[in-house]
């Protein structure tokens, strides 16, 4: 069941996964030769990056005709006594957790604060580095929801951004056969496409049973990174929604206030950030990202980097093999790797003990990743000689300081999804273009995509045929493509340099 892919058995089943029509799967054309930008006009990189979020947020208001609709689900599924169930993949997943964080935090009195629920593909430990392929098992889905409770009162907010991924489908359409109340479906692209080109993603448009909604926005600033412009909106959505089911203000004003706080903001201020940090790492050292307030964004965003760009993930203390992370989370104020845990999530972790898994989602495994006060501490022991600088992410009116440099988001007056999003944004923007000064993608494409589910697979194999006939003018075919995907990762994991890195398609 968790056997590693190989090229031909994803050949088996790649009419499955050919994405390359999607929207979410695009390039954008508002930041071609992004990476190029980053390097050399890095204010005229920034400006590009932040119209693609402002496009994005114009283009929601077309979308919110479902939203009443979906804060009175979430309502009458609370009347009931029920609960409110969110699941998600890699950055929906992350999303997902994050909303039930702030609604333990913000939105629930403390009596009732399991009343939101959010899970991930492979449990919080997948928070920080994902189990191969679990996200490709629909039935894995549907254990998670039923070992979390799910019943008939309940309601479950299934989110993709693709609308394709196995898991999360797998999930939404068990929930449509166990509550009496419909699930719903959130996701980034026109059904039409979407349930032409995947099968899987028809079985739940064309449910009677299930209640889709599609934030289609256009695509990514990077093209197929849907941490960036899908989950912001999506998790602007889901969390305006809940919070006023719960009492706390309309939907549509918290979506507004949201957008006219990113059109007030002057993303230019951080440059100085950006630049420091790409140089910390040209000079081989190392980043501590500390914050009191607002865990759950950092922790998303610096672990979302791993897959993306193929950096090393978080290192675990329990594995002292482990490559040094180049950046890394420190909570301040918790004193063991169980309180810091349980302080960035509201409650205990949530792990998979599954036999099958071997430990790799267990809540042993989740706590050698310490990210309490002594983070910066055993880091620096264990590679010493490599320079840690530490990036603060001060609450609660949040401002990010770095190498001398400050920069305010927001006042604490705002509301606190809001200053989140506000936070989610700078670091997207900040770590991508960060990446596009080191060379870790061209133009705006993923070259460094680490792929570890199928979807990955297709989208490195796309971008190789897309370097292959711009560098040598020959179309390669996709088989072909694909074998390089796998011959590179083997590459990688032996300690060679893997020939499908930025700038080396040549050799294909």
């Amino acid at each position: 069941m968790f056997a590693p892919m190989d090229a031909e058995s994803f050949l088996r089943v790649s009419d499955q996964f050919r994405l390359g029509e999607l929207v979410t799967e695009q390039p954008h054309p508002e930041t071609v030769g992004l990476a190029e930008l980053a390097r050399h006009d890095l204010p005229r990189a920034i400006a590009a990056f932040h119209r693609v979020d402002l496009l994005a947020l114009q283009r929601l208001g077309e979308r919110l005709g479902p939203l009443p609709e979906l804060v009175e689900a979430i309502r009458a599924a609370l009347q009931r006594g029920g609960r409110i169930f969110l699941c998600g993949c890699g950055a929906t997943g992350r999303l997902a957790l994050s909303l039930e964080t702030l609604a333990r935090e913000a939105w629930l009195p403390a009596d009732a604060a399991g009343r939101v629920i959010g899970f991930m593909a492979g449990g919080d430990a997948a928070l920080i580095r994902s189990i191969e392929a679990f996200e490709d098992h629909p039935e894995h889905g549907v254990r998670q929801l039923r070992e979390l409770g799910f019943g008939a009162d309940d309601l479950l907010l299934a989110i993709t951004e693709g609308g394709e991924t196995p898991f999360v489908i797998g999930a939404c359409l068990e929930a449509a056969t166990l509550a009496r109340q419909p699930p719903w479906f959130l996701f980034c692209n026109p059904p039409e496409p979407l349930g032409r080109i995947a099968a899987r993603a028809r079985r739940v448009l064309e449910s009677p049973r299930v209640r889709p909604f599609c934030l289609e926005v256009g695509p990514m600033a990077l093209a197929g990174s849907t941490r960036l412009q899908a989950t912001t909106v999506q998790m602007l959505v889901a969390g305006a929604a809940l919070s006023e089911a719960l009492g706390r203000g309309p939907a549509v004003s918290l979506i507004g206030a949201f957008r006219r706080a990113v059109e007030e903001q002057d993303p230019g201020t951080l440059a100085p950030l950006i630049g420091a940090e790409a140089s910390a790492y040209a000079g081989d050292g190392l980043v501590l990202y500390q914050t009191d307030h607002y865990g759950i964004t950092v922790l998303t965003d610096t672990t979302e980097r791993s897959p993306t760009f193929s950096l090393a993930p978080f290192e675990n203390r329990f594995s002292p093999a482990d490559p040094p992370s180049p950046c890394y989370l420190a909570l301040p104020r918790a004193a063991g790797a169980a309180e810091a845990w349980e302080r960035l999530l509201g409650r205990p972790p949530r792990t998979l003990e599954w036999p099958e898994l071997g430990g790799r989602a267990s809540l042993q495994y989740l706590l050698g990743h310490d990210i309490s006060a002594a983070a910066g501490e055993w880091r620096a022991e264990r590679h010493p000689g490599r320079r840690q600088a530490v990036y603060t992410v001060r609450g609660p009116a949040p401002a990010l300081e770095f190498a001398g440099h400050s920069v305010r988001l927001a006042g604490a007056e705002q509301p606190l999804l809001v200053r989140h999003l506000l936070v989610k944004l700078a670091l997207n923007l900040q770590s991508t273009l960060v990446m596009g000064r080191l060379g870790r993608f061209e133009s705006n494409l993923m070259t460094r995509v680490r792929p570890s589910n199928h979807k990955l697979v297709d989208r490195a194999a796309r971008h190789v045929q897309h370097h292959h006939l711009q560098r040598t003018g020959i179309p390669l075919p996709y088989p072909a493509a694909v074998r390089r995907v796998f011959a590179s990762m083997k590459e990688e994991t032996e300690g060679r340099q893997p020939s499908v890195s930025s700038g080396q398609v040549e050799s294909l």
